[in-house]
């Protein structure tokens, strides 16, 4: 009974052990994923913005403008390996009580890495022609690297650089800061003008966590106008401002941030350490208890078992060559008297 309960502690303490490594190694790869049913919103603010008002056909400067993004996972849509969600933008001037851009999009990608698929009815503003490749850029990869990624832009509807910036903090967790830096570049004709070409530049820059991939913060720098061809001189101002993520934006994305690494903590760290010494200690009880006491080991020889029944039959010292007990020196016996 107690060979078989070793030999049982043995087996578990083994198969904790592989568990402890297996855990961190391969079954986070394979269960840490970004989500399917994801729904979170994100806001960003600026103040002495201005924009070219298509209510009122005429321009508009020093104005608060206020953007908010939504994100809302299909997870109909969506399979074990890759994502689908869909982003409403919404750009709100809070002065006059106007709305000034809406944009919509539908976009796949896949859940470790982050990289777009062309399926599922991807679309920008409804259009399923264009192509959408590289990083979403709301995420990053999971386990992202100091290094520069190809991020999809969604008004030149392609992939462009965003060059690694250092390290920040944010709300206590470490950061890569990564920068996208447009130049103005002509992106085609505003309905405004068939003669005057629209450019667009931007200084985006991004705040992501490198364990989870999660953006937790923005600042976006961006500006379209239209251009004289004829003299180069800009002409329209269409959008020009600086937006920055609310603080309470911010603090609401940390969080769910945070949730994110604790899971991923208690997977990758916690669970294999406590998995490893459970292991570890069921294996020794195991080993120790299987093993047979020194008294067991003693007889389990036949040469061991003739030496024990030899010594149990051997005459004691003194019953040997017709020895008495009165022999013994301190043994006393009763005399004996003959009978009566």
């Amino acid at each position: 009974m107690r060979r078989d309960i070793g030999a049982v502690l043995a087996g578990l303490g083994t198969l904790l052990i592989v568990m402890a490594v297996v855990l961190p190694t391969y079954i986070v790869g394979q269960v840490v994923k970004f989500p399917l049913s994801e729904y979170e919103t994100a806001t960003l603010t600026g103040t002495g913005m201005s924009y070219f008002s298509a209510t009122k056909v005429a321009p508009v400067t020093g104005v608060d403008v206020r953007a908010t993004y939504t994100i809302k996972g299909d997870p109909s849509a969506g399979s074990s390996s890759t994502a689908v969600w869909n982003e409403f933008s919404y750009v709100y001037d809070t002065t006059n009580n106007q709305p000034v851009q809406i944009m919509t999009r539908r976009f796949a990608f896949d859940r470790k890495t982050a990289e777009l698929v062309n399926c599922c009815g991807a679309s920008i503003n409804g259009n399923t022609h264009i192509r959408q490749s590289g990083v979403v850029g709301y995420v990053f990869p999971m386990n992202t690297q100091p290094q520069t990624y190809q991020v999809f832009d969604t008004t030149l509807n392609k992939p462009v650089p965003f060059t690694y910036d250092g390290t920040a903090t944010v709300r206590g967790i470490k950061t890569y800061k990564f920068v996208e830096d447009v130049p103005p570049t002509k992106i085609g004709f505003s309905p405004l003008s068939s003669t005057q070409p629209e450019y667009y530049q931007i200084h985006l820059t991004y705040w992501v966590d490198p364990v989870t991939g999660a953006l937790l913060n923005v600042n976006e720098a961006q500006k379209i106008f239209l251009q004289d061809p004829a003299t180069g001189a800009q002409t329209t101002v269409l959008f020009d401002g600086d937006l920055q993520a609310t603080p309470a934006s911010v603090k609401q994305i940390v969080k769910l941030d945070s949730d994110g690494r604790n899971k991923l903590s208690l997977l990758g760290t916690i669970l294999p350490i406590v998995l490893g010494i459970l292991g570890a200690a069921a294996l020794i009880a195991g080993i120790l208890l299987a093993r047979k006491p020194r008294a067991e080991e003693a007889l389990a020889t036949p040469e061991s078992a003739v030496d024990a029944a030899e010594t149990l039959a051997a005459p004691a010292p003194w019953e040997r060559d017709g020895a008495s007990a009165d022999v013994i020196p301190g043994l006393e016996t009763e005399e004996q008297h003959p009978a009566e």
